[in-house]
This record gives structure tokens, sequence and C-alpha cells, in this order.
């Protein structure tokens, strides 16, 4: 497994990189490649990596919510609000009652069979629309308006409420007792609680992250470890509360995002480097999930469906827009957000074929559902990934004010190192990852940072985790000779205060200028309103980045 997990990475990176070569998204090289290899074609991937193949697409889809989550803000929640309600289900509602009759005449599926179809196929992929939707939001564009938050919202309880649809139709075709009532107030319980869950848990991490700061990648292993719980929490209650763990997985990163901004930046670039192996994994698995066999059972049929819903689904979701403050070409961006298929038809639309073998139903119907579901992903998710990138960078415009504020003029001609320095902020240069020493910290534990760490310095804090001064293991070598006080000295004990404190938003040239006075290599970085350490400043690397900085002016001045 580990071999064939292996070749699937090699593999993805080159057909990542192929296509982005030929301006196509990476995604779309990767569901290839997923297809390619599949069961369905030529039958490469190994068969245990095949048996865990949906816990890894699992774990990927909370990667990419989680980023979702850290990216959500409360203010352009407000701004979104009701619209994103409005997008959540009528484009479902459109493209389902589209399949529903037209799926009768054009595959020969009774009403109820079709608006299962209908229901399988009206989900809109939270693996194709929210990696491509983040990368917008860290770009800024769109955000003026909240284009990207909205569609991120909309999509998350779109997937909730046809999921849901979808029990209540399948329960009534396989004539399973069910109450059609509990199960459509189930919508907006599931939502709630799901909502409500997320913000609990999210506080109580942020409380704990508070109380013993650890290091961000322990944060993110944490926050990954609950989501996944939360994930087969759902499973486990599905028959008792409807529960949407993934819409509690998103709520997640949105309650750390306003309690500590910075803490949600910082676990959101560790998010970022766990995306790249995540993407991988998700979209080369989903492309194993493609029959290319059973599609040929539809031909030209399914595909004229397909399109004739998506039509339905467009009509529905322009409605939605119409009096919002969104352009016309803005507009079709949203409705071309809409249309790619990927993870919700891979993992259902086997399913209504397997609910009929079971009540010992004729399966034809199950069986054209199936190859309409796989013949949806293999249309609509390259061509509208491809669709998503191209139109997106030509419509959507980027904020200014909200813009990532990069050092003005470093493509001037004729800039200065000063001028280098001074445009620059501690917290584009500060190692983010640290370590902290408690006060109470013993002697011979603290040498075991030194020990195990590459840091000269280590921020020391008080039982509210406020900053109180630095250790430097040079300030040591006094006490280190008589070891019978490594058991009763703490790092109170020989700890040195600070007159002044750098901060994240100090200029580096200020923060240099300090460390030069001090004679230290390093020295903590210190939030203002939390008076907590959130990184640490090297000035080896703070001169580095001068010099590629300086490296960059002179290249544009040549």
């Amino acid at each position: 497994m580990a071999l064939s997990l292996a070749e699937l990475i090699i593999f993805g990176l080159i057909a990542d990189w192929l296509f982005r070569r030929f301006k196509i998204p990476g995604l779309v090289g990767m569901l290839l490649l997923g297809v390619i290899a599949g069961p369905y074609v030529l039958n490469l991937l190994n068969p245990n990596l095949a048996a865990v193949s949906s816990d890894l697409r699992m774990i990927a889809l909370i990667v990419i919510l989680l980023r979702a989550g850290f990216e959500l803000s409360k203010e352009t929640l407000h701004k979104v609000g009701l619209l994103a309600l409005w997008l959540s289900f009528v484009p479902a509602v459109f493209e389902g009652a589209a399949i529903t009759v037209l799926g009768h005449f054009m595959l020969g599926l009774t009403y109820m069979e079709s608006a299962i179809l209908g229901a399988v196929l009206s989900a809109v992929s939270p693996a194709v629309v929210v990696p491509l939707m983040i990368q917008f939001i860290e770009r800024k564009k769109g955000h003026k308006k909240g284009i990207p938050t909205l569609i991120l919202a909309a999509s998350s309880i779109d997937d909730v409420f046809v999921i849901v649809v979808y029990s209540i139709l399948i329960g009534i075709y396989t004539g399973k007792s069910l109450n059609v009532a509990s199960k459509l107030a189930g919508i907006p319980i599931s939502i709630l609680l799901g909502i409500l869950v997320g913000l609990i848990s999210g506080f109580i991490l942020y409380k704990f992250f508070e109380r013993y700061n650890p290091r961000a990648t322990k944060r993110l292993l944490v926050i990954l470890g609950i989501s996944i719980i939360l994930v087969n929490f759902e499973h486990l209650m599905e028959n008792i509360v409807p529960f949407a763990a993934l819409l509690a997985v998103m709520a997640i990163g949105f309650i750390i995002l306003e309690k500590s901004e910075y803490m949600a930046h910082e676990i959101s670039a560790k998010l970022n480097k766990l995306w790249v192996f995540a993407e991988i994994i998700l979209f080369t698995l989903v492309g194993t999930q493609v029959n290319l066999g059973v599609i040929f059972q539809t031909g030209l049929v399914g595909v004229g469906l397909i399109c004739l819903a998506l039509v339905a689904r467009s009509m529905g979701t322009y409605l939605c827009l119409l009096g919002s403050n969104l352009n016309v070409p803005e507009r079709l961006f949203v409705v071309i957000f809409y249309i790619p298929k990927a993870t919700v038809q891979a993992g259902m639309g086997g399913a209504p074929l397997l609910a009929m073998k079971l009540s010992g139903m004729n399966t034809q119907p199950g069986e054209i559902i199936l190859a309409v579901a796989v013949l949806s992903i293999l249309l609509t998710a390259p061509v509208g990934a491809w669709a998503i990138s191209v139109i997106g960078n030509r419509v959507l415009t980027i904020d200014a004010q909200a813009a990532d504020r990069r050092p003005k003029g470093t493509e001037a001609q004729g800039m200065t190192k000063a001028d280098v320095v001074s445009s620059l902020k501690v917290s584009e240069v500060m190692e983010k990852d640290i370590v902290v020493i408690r006060e109470k910290e013993k002697l011979g534990k603290i040498l075991d940072f030194f020990s195990t760490y590459d840091f000269l310095v280590y921020p020391v804090v008080d039982s509210r985790n406020e900053f109180i001064g630095i250790i430097k293991l040079e300030n040591l070598r006094s006490v280190l000779k008589d070891q019978s006080c490594w058991d009763w000295l703490v790092a109170k004990d020989v700890v040195i205060s600070l007159e002044e404190n750098i901060t994240p938003d100090s200029s580096l040239n200020e923060a240099l200028d300090k460390m030069l006075r001090l004679g230290i290599e390093q020295i903590p970085v210190i939030e203002n309103s939390s008076m907590k350490p959130v990184g640490i400043l090297d000035a080896r690397k703070g001169r580095k980045v001068v010099e590629e900085k300086l490296i960059v002016s002179s290249h544009f001045q040549s």
C-alpha cells in the first residue's frame, strides 16, 4: 500500500505541474490520473489502498473545510447571510426538479427513481469548489463583495440539504418506515447543531491553546484529530439526532479566527502545507471512483440530461442573485461555481444501487443512477474547475484595502538597504513555530530545551501565559557546573527582563537595531493585546530577507 501511495503522490505532482503549464487547474490532471490508475481502466491501485480510500478522501476533505473555516470572517458572513441561505437550496431544488421530470422521459425511470437521481446529482462538490475558492480568498479576489465567503457558506449547507432529501426519497422508494416531517425538520436542526458543536469545540480548543500554548504543528494535529472524531460522531448519531459534522469542522476555524486572528493564521499556514499532500490524495482517489464502462450505458442521453439539469440549476442560481450587489459577470461566475460535481456523487452514486440490492428490488434503475452520477463527475469536475479558474481571474477584482500588505516599493528603482529594512515588518520574517518556557520550569528541563531545539533564546511566561522575559544559554553558564541546583532552580530565578518588546507590527529596522544594542541574535516577538509570545525573530534570517529584497530591487532597476 505504501508503494502505491508513493506512486500516486509522485505522479499526482507531475500531473499537477503539467496541467498548470497549460493554464489548466492541476486538480483536473489529478482527477484524470485517478481515472487511469483506477480499477476500471489500468487497475494499478493497490487493493489495500482502495479499501481505505473513503477514509483518506474524508481526511483530505476535512483539511480543505478547516482551511475554509479559518478564512471565514464574521464581518463577511454578515454581508452574505441571507443570500447564502437562498443559494444553499434553491439551485438544488431547480436541478432536482428538472431531473425528476426529464429522467422519466429520457432514461425510462419512474418519477421516484428520477427524483433519487436528482438528489444524487444536485449536490455541489466541496472537493472542487472549496480549494479553488480558498485560492481566491488568499488573493483577496472578490473580497469586497464577499463572493468567496458567499459560495463557501452556501455550498456547505447545500450538501446537507441534498443528502437529507436523498435519505427521505430512498427510504420511501425501498419501503422503509420513516417520518418525512421529522426528516425535513432535521435539515435546520442538523445545520444549527453542527454549527453549535463546532463553535463550542473551537472555543474550548482556543482556551486550551491559550492556556498551554503548544507549537502550531501540535495545534493543527489536535484540531485535525477533533475534526475526524466529529465526522465519525455524525455517523454514530445519524439514527438519533441529525448533525452536520462538516459544518462543525468549518465552525472550529471560524471561532478561532474570531478569538485570535494571529493564532488562526498560524494554524492556517500549517494547513496550507498539509494541503499539498491532501489535495493529491483527494482528487486522485475521487478519480478512481469513475467507471468508464458504466458510463457507456447512458451514452449521449445521459450527457443531455446532465446538461439540461445544469441549465435548470443555473437558472435557479441566477434567480437567487437578482437584486444582489453583484454585477452580471460576477453573477455568471457564481453560476459557474455551482456546476462541478465530484465528492458527493462519488460517495452517493452507488448508494441507491446498494439499497435496491438489499431490498431485493430490480437493480437496473440503480445501475443507471450510478452511471449518470459517474458521468457527471467526468463531465463537470474538469470543465468546471477550468472555467472557475479562468473566469474568476478575469471577473473578480482584488480589494486593494484587504489585499496582502507586502512591502511597498520593492520593485522601485534605486531602492537602498535602509528602504528595504524600513518597509518590512517583523511578522514577515519571524519564526512562528516557537517553544515557550513557564516560570516554574526547573533548570534541568530548561537545559533539555536547549539541547532539543535550535533556538538560542526562549521566552518565559507566567501562569497567565504572559511574557515576563527571556532565557539565554550563555547566561546559564555560571550555574551549569553545579548540578545540585538543577532540581530547585526554576526559570523565574534566571529570567532576563526586557525593557521593551518587539511586536509583529514592529518594523524590522527597529527590531534589528534593538537586537544589536542587546547583543543577541534572537528575540521573542510579543503580541501587544495579549502579551503572549507569538514568534522568534532571528537577526540572521532578517538580514537574509533584506538581501533577497535588494536582489529583487536591483533586478527591476536593471
